[in-house]
């Protein structure tokens, strides 16, 4: 063992490709249990390690020397067995949660801010907003003094809202460890998941026009720091918006919609090989699912039943990474869907001229007047939804080229 992340449960970490970025060494993941970690500090057989849930308190009391920044947080999240054997504890968490919390414009200085959860992630949201300046800080917690109760009853005038609580980290994606809708006076969200990309707290302070963002950019920005102590040499800052961006264009699915009949599985399915990404028809695995076609959906179960199953199909497409998805014509009708597509995706917009709308197998386009009131009402959802739009009139490989850039250019924002 050389480096590496050490934890109770690793299966979705980015820290391996990170670091791979970062430096020219063995950097590896390490499930333990709380026995085995403890006699891996006392064999001390590694160089550097990360830690991560739940070891970060246990392991910032079996150091020999700690950091300003690990006794300021109270837990330790880079382990360094030191020449001398000694063991150094260092804590790069509060560095990367100030990086993220200027990359998203959040101000933290004389606001009031709640920390959602108690463990060791929350000690350091505390000590970054000491660090920023906070005017008041409040800790939240099912079985603490101040829980969800007293949350909205004494704390509805919070500034800012940290969740440090796993709510809403896949697979379980789309839970909410709060409503803010109960929290008028928000300026700032900040959620230290990045997985996914944005959780359902992260779209809810987007849909109300707050700042927000998830926990991706704190990773990168403390993986930095760590690799920093493990190198020996200095890493320009500059390097963390690099790799973030990198992360985002490889994990993020690019998700097309538009108008029946506009081109989505055409170009879809072009685009997906151009990327050498899995592609998915949200149409064809609702068929799949239901052993049917959709017209015979419609004709037997009704539209209700069809917009059911396609939500469910959304949510289990979209929960995952790295793909390039064609959704139904009508699944913006639903405002969970959109949510589903937007948590890992850049939504792009398929437009297509009325006249050249394929209507051959679409149940809900029987004539060109029908498509135009359809129009009528979901192109304002359309848009609303989409991060970018695709002509789609001319060769579908004009439109494959721009939905490629338009995807990487979202993805980079």
């Amino acid at each position: 063992m050389e480096y590496g992340l050490i934890g109770a449960k690793l299966g979705h970490s980015y820290s391996v490709p990170i670091h791979a970025q970062l430096g020219d060494y063995d950097y590896r993941l390490y499930e333990r249990t709380e026995a085995e970690f403890i006699d891996l500090l006392r064999r001390r057989d590694f160089k550097g390690l990360n830690v991560t849930i739940p070891y970060k308190v246990l392991a910032y009391g079996r150091c020999e020397a700690l950091s300003d920044a690990a006794r300021e947080v109270g837990c330790v999240n880079t382990l360094v067995v030191r020449p001398d054997g000694s063991l150094y504890g260092h804590n790069t968490d509060i560095g990367g949660f100030i990086a993220m919390t200027g990359r998203a414009g959040v101000t933290i200085t004389e606001k009031k801010a709640v920390i959602l959860g108690s463990g060791g992630t929350s000690l350091t949201a505390r000590a970054a907003c000491r660090r920023l300046g906070a005017r008041e800080i409040v800790t939240v917690s099912r079985k603490g003094p101040v829980d969800y109760d007293a949350l909205y009853r004494d704390h509805a005038d919070a500034q800012v809202l940290i969740n440090t609580t796993p709510v809403g980290m896949y697979p379980n994606n789309g839970a909410r460890p709060a409503d803010i809708s109960r929290l008028p006076a928000l300026e700032g969200v900040l959620d230290v998941i990045y997985n996914p990309d944005r959780t359902a707290l992260v779209l809810d302070a987007e849909a109300r026009g707050i700042p927000a963002s998830g926990g991706l950019y704190m990773l990168v920005a403390q993986a930095r720091e760590a690799a920093e102590l493990f190198t020996g040499r200095r890493i320009p800052e500059t390097e963390t918006a690099r790799i973030h961006g990198l992360l985002r264009r490889e994990a993020l699915n690019a998700v097309l919609i538009g108008m029946p009949g506009c081109g989505k599985s055409t170009v879809g399915r072009a685009l997906a090989a151009r990327m050498g990404r899995p592609f998915v028809d949200c149409d064809g695995e609702i068929e799949r699912r239901a052993g049917k076609p959709i017209p015979e959906i419609f004709a037997r179960d009704g539209e209700a039943a069809f917009r059911e199953l396609e939500a469910a199909v959304i949510a289990d497409v979209c929960r995952e990474k790295g793909r390039v998805i064609a959704t139904g014509g009508g699944a913006v009708l639903r405002g969970e869907n959109v949510r589903a597509m937007r948590q890992n995706g850049a939504v792009l917009l398929l437009e297509r001229d009325i006249a050249s709308l394929s209507m051959d197998g679409r149940p809900l386009s029987r004539s060109l007047d029908a498509l135009r009131e359809m129009r009528q009402v979901r192109g304002p959802l359309y848009c609303a939804a989409a991060d970018a739009a695709i002509d789609n009139n001319a060769a579908p490989e004009d439109a494959v080229a721009r939905a490629e850039e338009a995807f990487y250019e979202a993805a980079d924002r």
